[in-house]
């Protein structure tokens, strides 16, 4: 009765953590580019029952004593955490009009510096910071294959490869990149060319924040795409979230009455300890 505290208790524990997951991704389900994460659990060792009170011992020898009771089944002994990991599975398209915003149809990442190194993102919402750079919309700048981009808006072009292109008339001196007034373009020049990477095992990215991932040993350094492996990238669109708000409000469903089923077990087995102590105290 006593393993039944720690079955049950084990239990809550395990859907604690996927209600947090579940809150986490609900959340953030109108972020551009998030990507959800999804709990994983594994089962403690069963346990084997047999009969106690049957004589099935008998001698091996010269290897001893074997247990030949019979086996009334298995008992299993709770559940634990196992890992929590993030689903890159790709969102779904929203147009935005903005040259700004760009998306990335496949595999692969934005490059974002930061004071802490290179960081990694899927969410293409970027904004021009106060230095003409192109940025996060928390002011990390975006990484092209040169370093950062210098660029003005509505004056320069970002086709499927990710090339950047500016008007020849003024890429000597990015800081007098202007709008014709008739919204004309004339020879265009390539500024640079995005930095998009990908990883052996992105799905063991660990997340830092403000929608960026680090690397660690087990994902891998990053490695730029080229060729066939480098992903389109769409100008004037984002990524949305990939997480579906109306499974994982089944999930937190699941999670609280899986919960109070491992509630009730902790109770019940309380409740038997309590009698059998009673019955015992009663009886001596």
């Amino acid at each position: 009765m006593i393993r039944t505290w720690y079955t049950g208790a084990s239990g809550m524990m395990a859907q604690q953590r996927r209600l947090d997951a579940t809150a986490n991704n609900l959340a953030n389900v109108d972020v551009d580019g998030y990507k959800k994460d999804v709990t994983t659990f594994k089962a403690f060792p069963e346990l084997l029952l047999r009969r106690m009170d049957d004589d099935g011992v008998y001698k091996i020898p010269p290897f001893g004593s074997a247990d030949i009771a019979p086996i009334i089944g298995k008992l299993g002994t709770g559940v634990e955490f196992n890992e929590l990991y993030t689903d890159f599975q790709q969102g779904a398209p929203k147009e935005s009009g903005s040259d700004l915003d760009m998306m990335l149809n496949g595999e692969g990442f934005f490059t974002i510096e930061t004071p802490y190194g290179e960081r990694y993102t899927r969410n293409g919402a970027f904004q021009l910071g106060k230095e003409g750079f192109l940025e996060t919309k928390e002011g990390y700048p975006v990484i092209g294959e040169k370093g950062r981009l210098h660029v003005k808006e509505n004056n320069f072009k970002v086709d499927k490869d990710g090339n950047v292109w500016v008007n020849a008339e003024y890429a000597n001196d990015p800081s007098l990149m202007i709008s014709r007034e008739d919204n004309t373009w004339g020879e265009a020049v390539l500024l640079d060319t995005l930095k998009i990477v990908g990883f052996d095992n992105e799905r063991f990215l660990e997340k830092q924040g403000s929608n960026l991932y680090k690397t660690n040993e087990i994902a891998g350094d990053p490695e730029t795409l080229m060729g066939q492996n480098r992903p389109d990238l769409l100008q004037g669109f984002t990524e949305a979230s990939n997480v579906n708000a109306v499974v994982e409000m089944v999930n937190m469903i699941e999670v609280n009455r899986a919960y109070e089923a491992n509630q009730k077990v902790v109770q019940s087995g309380d409740s038997m300890l309590g009698t059998l102590i009673n019955q015992y105290a009663r009886l001596g």
